[in-house]
């Protein structure tokens, strides 16, 4: 089966890559030629032909084309997608939303030739509007992150000890005390035929229902969930799961067995399928892997009267809404979290279970996106992460709006400082090199007095520059210990061509010779490097070198100090990997 569109009544068969399918009635439409056009654009942008794989994006696709024919018939248009011209589609799209602009786009681009020539080469360019985006996600803060893991931490131990002590009831053996009706003879019959509703365990052990009442019915069903985890116990096991690894809880609940691998002693990976990207997998923390235990070993007794369809899901769980009310149907009770209403009704009880509160003391709420947030803002904080994107799905883009910006505020002043520094940088190296010949230097306190006060220096510092007392290879430097690369009032580390871009250089006809030096090494390197290695790491300072310094000096200087350059790598401080080969 594939997505197709069918007559009588006008519709669209969608079929998704998970083998479900979805029908999308279009035979209300009041304009039927458009609807039908615009279904034809609609199976262009569904799967198998298109990216949409789920059953919502038809939806949204599906309710725009009902919205958009009845629109534009209000507005008095009865014919079909090649009737559309480019005037009328911009006065629809200059009253709508970003988000429906962008998708009648992908409907109207669906249809290809059949567009109107003027309109499909609006298509191809920008959209009159954008999508709105959405705001991204803040991270918990770091209390509340705090107390989401240790209250989900303690949650976990206290499941895992109940069941451990229901098991050790049950291996004694049955207790005819009370009439058999207590919590060991309990244990003893749920992992003998699984779970029962209370009145079907009383016919069990041969006693009436109102033998259960007052608090031994209550222990009875303690006894049920330590043994059978609910759909509730589930999700606070798949919320800590995410908080260990950072993969969300709702991506992760249809796992099996078969899609964990062991790599060695220590390492197990983990694939699993996000609905949004498609197929993803991850090597778990060594945390997350003892949880994933825990969690086997909890529902190893409910796995044992699992139907074969749900028997090899990781995460099984006791729906007690659907518990049978016949003994003989109650292997059919188990199934694997699949329903978006319980995880979300889940959600809500897990967060009031265990009084999960805002730094304000307001009820936090538990969010997979802010877990996953949270995870790798986490990472980011201790070093780096050794991914280059979150979600290899994203553009670097919204990598950065919705991960990257959230920061905390010490994390933002840090960055904010990181920006200063690297404009004042940018402003630094878009000031012109100091070059001067002998008559300047003689003369360069009063010819330029401003570049004195750049350079911060006084007459006796400028003497002892002049002098030649303060030279590095390169040039004359002001200040060594200024710090700008590397720690402020330790002598500056740069290597020799670092200084053609510095501010506090000043290149007199003394260090032409070696200006010349560099100027050969340039051309040496250029022949043995790539033209983008070359651009990434010599490129700036040779253009400084040529276009802005060796042309202001005198040609008789440079003349005479290129008998000096033998063009060898011996006559610049270079390291071992430096050298030209």
């Amino acid at each position: 089966m594939v997505t197709r569109v069918e007559h009588d009544p006008l519709r669209v068969e969608c079929t998704f890559p998970n083998q479900t399918t979805w029908t999308a009635r279009l035979d209300k439409s009041s304009n039927p030629k458009l609807a039908e056009d615009l279904a034809l654009g609609m199976v262009q942008l569904i799967h198998p032909l298109g990216s949409v794989t789920r059953r919502i994006g038809a939806v949204q696709y599906a309710s725009t084309i009902r919205r958009m024919v009845d629109e534009l018939h209000d507005g008095g248009f009865r014919g079909g997608v090649e009737d559309l011209t480019k005037p009328l589609m911009l006065r629809y799209w200059m009253s709508a939303t970003g988000t429906r602009v962008q998708r009648t786009r992908m409907l109207l681009l669906g249809c290809g030739e059949r567009v109107d020539p003027a309109l499909r080469e609006h298509l191809a360019g920008r959209p009159v509007k954008q999508p709105f985006s959405g705001k991204p996600l803040d991270p918990y803060t770091d209390d509340e992150w705090r107390q989401l893991e240790s209250r989900l931490r303690a949650r976990v131990r206290e499941m895992l000890a109940g069941h451990r002590e229901a098991l050790a009831l049950a291996a004694i053996g049955p207790d005819s005390t009370n009439g058999g009706v207590n919590r060991q003879n309990f244990a003893v019959l749920l992992l003998d035929q699984g779970p029962l509703k209370v009145k079907d365990a009383a016919a069990a052990l041969g006693v009436k229902v109102d033998a259960f009442r007052g608090g031994i019915g209550a222990q009875y069903v303690a006894v049920r969930s330590a043994l059978f985890p609910s759909v509730r116990a589930a999700y606070t096991v798949r919320t800590l799961f995410g908080v260990y690894s950072g993969v969300v809880p709702d991506g992760i609940r249809g796992l099996g067995l078969e899609d964990f691998t062991w790599a060695g002693d220590r390492t197990l990976l983990m694939d699993y399928v996000k609905n949004r990207r498609g197929p993803e997998g991850v090597s778990l923390p060594s945390r997350a892997i003892r949880l994933l235990d825990a969690w086997l070993e909890l529902v190893e007794p409910l796995r044992k009267f699992a139907p074969p369809e749900c028997a090899e899901h990781v995460w099984i769980s006791l729906n007690s809404e659907s518990l049978p009310g016949q003994p003989s149907s109650r292997l059919g009770v188990l199934s694997p979290i699949t329903s978006h209403a319980s995880g979300k009704k889940a959600r809500k009880e897990v967060a009031v279970e265990l009084d999960l509160r805002t730094d304000d003391g307001d009820r936090l709420m538990l969010h997979a996106g802010r877990i996953r947030t949270t995870y790798h803002n986490m990472l980011a904080r201790r070093g780096w992460t050794g991914r280059t994107r979150i979600d290899p799905n994203h553009t670097t883009t919204v990598e950065g709006s919705h991960y990257v910006s959230t920061t905390t505020p010490a994390q933002a002043e840090a960055v904010e400082a990181i920006i200063e520094d690297a404009q004042g940088d940018v402003l630094r190296r878009s000031r012109p090199p100091i070059v001067m010949d002998e008559e300047q230097a003689a003369q360069f306190a009063a010819a330029v007095p401003q570049e004195l006060a750049r350079l911060g220096l006084d007459e006796g510092s400028m003497a002892e520059l002049l002098g030649g007392e303060m030279d590095v290879f390169t040039a004359a430097c002001s200040n060594q210990l200024a710090g700008l690369h590397g720690p402020k009032g330790k002598p500056c580390p740069a290597r020799p061509w670092v200084c053609l871009l510095c501010p506090l250089s000043v290149f007199l006809p003394r260090h032409a010779s070696n200006l010349l030096r560099l100027k050969a090494y340039f051309a040496r390197q250029s022949r043995q490097m790539t033209v983008d290695q070359f651009l990434a790491v010599f490129a700036p300072y040779a253009d400084r070198l040529d276009h802005e310094i060796l042309p202001r000096f005198q040609p008789r200087v440079l003349q005479s100090a290129s008998t000096e350059v033998d063009d060898i790598d011996a006559e610049l401080p270079l390291r071992p990997e430096e050298m030209s080969l």
